[in-house]
């Protein structure tokens, strides 16, 4: 009786030194003017919450806060926004103190070079030599060929087989952006490369907890690996005879008057890694996601088909794609941008404040994260009728993609710079892919829409020749 006296005794202690411990977080954070909300645990606050409930938490703390609320996740302190109106204000004004706010996490591991990081005057130099890559005139003429030649190798011998979609997209999207990087070395480094840039991502969106075991830690490590990897690339460059000026490496590394935009080499490498990253993610989840919808909406994957046929029935058997091809898959573009709106791809950005500043009445401190939830935006019935089904025709209508509220690839100064190449090596994959299989969905596996679009099990699908 007395053990089980004490261990009541000892629970109860327990319950209060947590009751106080949540209040005396939530004490510190009690300033006049903050938005209302809770701010959890100190260090951790909300996080968990926030991964594990995702959207439903959102819902939840704007039901009982209203639109704009405070919270503490991924290791800051933390205004929520879920107000359209004010989204809109918060991405298009960067110059009144509204900068990028990654997670320290995402700073760390992506390089303080990286273009999400930077701002004013390095943010125009670095976003400028990343714009000069990926250009209209680039895709066309250089990187296109590139992703054309990828494709038709990748998806050459699916016949008959079970594929995991989730694992071939991720490796088609990380290979693509290598071959456009160092198009000479890539199958050499890839090996070596790819399991580390798979712990880089995992890490960026953690806590910087660095303790053995974390997907931090793992990620940090990653990175330092990957730097070993890439400089030595640079050195081999350097070394080397062969005109380096073919792929994205090589013109980042230009001296001549032609490279207006020179950056150090550890600018070019967290350039390097940010065009991987950045395209790693949302190039392979709505590819996969495409193949999902595509197989659930019979009808939608014919009028694709159709438009694809028609682009081969115009070409010799083993003729690349153009880029007057790529301009023409108009129904396909429809597709990729239902794909990203209904899926979710991206729910939100994060920006910091450089001063204190009032939004919305409230006042936001100096240094505090702002989360621009942008997800409730996609299903709005009076933005988007009938907003839960796959409708790619919507997006067939002029000016729906320049609309305001589109905010899938981000919005003002920061709007995303590869945006074009992605829905390239997209719409490339989709050509081959469709005009050479059938396939149906093996397994039934679930999927999670938060953090992350994921199978946690794989997306297993059965593929044919057409």
């Amino acid at each position: 009786m007395g053990v089980f006296m004490a261990i009541i005794g000892l629970f109860v202690v327990v319950l209060c030194v947590c009751a106080a411990v949540l209040r005396w977080n939530e004490m510190r954070y009690r300033k006049n003017g903050l938005p209302p909300g809770t701010m959890g645990w100190p260090v951790f606050g909300e996080t968990t919450e926030f991964l594990k409930q995702g959207p439903n938490f959102m819902k939840n703390q704007r039901a009982r806060y209203g639109s704009l609320f405070k919270s503490h996740i991924l290791g800051c302190p933390t205004v929520v926004s879920m107000d359209p109106e004010l989204n809109r204000y918060i991405l298009m004004n960067e110059a009144k103190g509204l900068v990028p706010g990654y997670p320290q996490s995402m700073l760390d591991i992506l390089g303080k070079c990286n273009i999400a990081a930077v701002h004013g005057g390095t943010h125009k130099q670095m976003r400028g030599a990343l714009l000069a890559l990926i250009s209209p005139t680039m895709i066309r003429q250089q990187l296109l060929p590139k992703i054309d030649g990828y494709m038709r190798d990748f998806l050459g011998n699916w016949d008959n087989k079970v594929i995991n979609i989730q694992d071939k997209t991720k490796e088609m999207a990380f290979l693509s952006s290598l071959k456009q990087i160092a198009s000479v070395e890539s199958s050499i480094v890839a090996q070596e490369f790819m399991p580390e840039f798979f712990k880089l991502v995992l890490g960026t969106l953690s806590l910087p907890i660095n303790l053995p075991g974390t997907n931090y830690r793992r990620g940090f490590q990653a990175r330092k690996n990957i730097l070993k990897i890439l400089r030595q690339l640079i050195e081999q460059r350097r070394d080397g005879e062969e005109s380096s000026d073919k792929d994205m490496l090589g013109y980042l590394m230009r001296n001549d008057d032609s490279n207006r935009h020179k950056l150090s080499d550890d600018e070019i490498i967290d350039q390097i890694i940010t065009i991987l990253y950045s395209g790693y993610e949302t190039v392979s989840t709505t590819t996969m996601m495409a193949v999902k919808y595509l197989h659930d909406h019979p009808t939608v994957l014919e009028e694709l088909r159709k438009e694809h046929m028609g682009i081969r029935a115009r070409k010799r058997t083993d003729e690349p794609i153009d880029w007057n091809d790529l301009k023409s898959m108009r129904f396909t573009r429809a597709v990729i941008f239902e794909t990203s709106r209904l899926a979710t791809i991206v729910n939100g950005v994060l920006r910091k404040t450089t001063h204190e500043m009032e939004l919305n009445g409230f006042v936001i401190p100096k240094g505090w994260r702002i989360y621009v939830y942008t997800r409730e935006v996609n299903y709005d019935p009076f933005l988007y009728p009938d907003p839960l089904a796959f409708n790619p025709w919507r997006w067939m209508e002029k000016g729906l993609e320049s609309q305001s509220y589109f905010l899938v690839f981000g919005g003002g100064t920061r709007q995303c710079p590869g945006k074009e190449l992605g829905i390239a090596e997209i719409s490339t994959f989709l050509h081959y892919f469709v005009t050479r299989y059938r396939w149906e969905e093996v397994g039934g596996e679930k999927l999670m829409k938060f953090p992350r679009v994921e199978a946690p099990n794989g997306l297993h699908i059965r593929v044919s020749s057409n």
